[in-house]
């Protein structure tokens, strides 16, 4: 049995995360400011903001899943610091503290990994993202350089998915008309759910010949041109 440690399981992809997880009989460890809907024998859950941590004490990590995220998409002369200091602080600073905090756990076991997530729009210029783009991007090179650094002993890789049909993403998902047109602004004409970026967690976790990369699931949209 593995010990995976999930920061911000109560939601959307880590809630798809975490219960992927619990199917496969591992251990799950859940931080996270909203308090979970899941009672199970292998699960343990702590009340946890990454604004204001106060970390529990974990002696054993086999994979570290970091997953809180925002969105806040504004045209850049709406702005200002206090925007772009948030989005650093819940995407970028937050993962570090949480990786210097249980690192050493992480160091026990063999074969152990972390899985951070930026986004698409880190590789394809998109209006109103400069915020959270500059974020994921400093993430995405923090994790390279970090993967250099803890080989061979913890893998370190991130997943940069577009947009999944999450809470998070309700604002912008909020009809069927716009759901329908960022559709078909996907060249596989599919939006992704998110079970299967928990897939891609759960292969990461797994794959001992990966790291130091970022993994892009986005129906084809940085890539293809139809």
């Amino acid at each position: 049995m593995k010990t995976i440690l999930i920061i911000g399981g109560s939601k959307g992809i880590g809630k798809s995360v975490l219960l992927q997880q619990l199917d496969l009989g591992n251990k799950v460890i859940n931080l996270s400011r909203t308090k979970i809907d899941i009672t199970h024998n292998n699960l343990l859950s702590y009340e946890f903001d990454i604004l204001n941590p106060n970390f529990p004490t974990i002696d054993n990590v086999s994979h570290l899943i970091y997953c809180p995220g925002s969105i806040n998409l504004k045209p850049f002369s709406s702005l200002n610091m206090d925007d772009f200091r948030t989005d650093m602080e819940i995407n970028f600073f937050g993962a570090i503290a949480c990786i210097k905090n249980y690192l050493p756990a992480l160091k026990k076991e063999q074969n152990s990994s972390i899985v951070l997530f930026s986004t698409a729009a880190a590789k394809m210029g998109m209006p109103f993202h400069t915020s959270i783009s500059a974020a994921k991007s400093a993430l995405e090179g923090f994790a390279k350089s970090l993967a250099a650094e803890l080989a061979p002993n913890v893998r370190v890789n991130t997943i940069a998915p577009s947009i999944v049909d999450t809470t998070l993403a309700s604002r912008i998902l909020r009809n069927d008309s716009i759901k329908e047109k960022i559709t078909n602004n996907h060249p596989l004409k599919r939006i992704l759910n998110t079970a299967e970026v928990a897939e891609t967690v759960n292969y990461l976790c797994n794959s001992l010949s990966i790291s130091g990369q970022t993994i892009t699931l986005d129906n084809g949209i940085t890539t293809l041109k139809i």
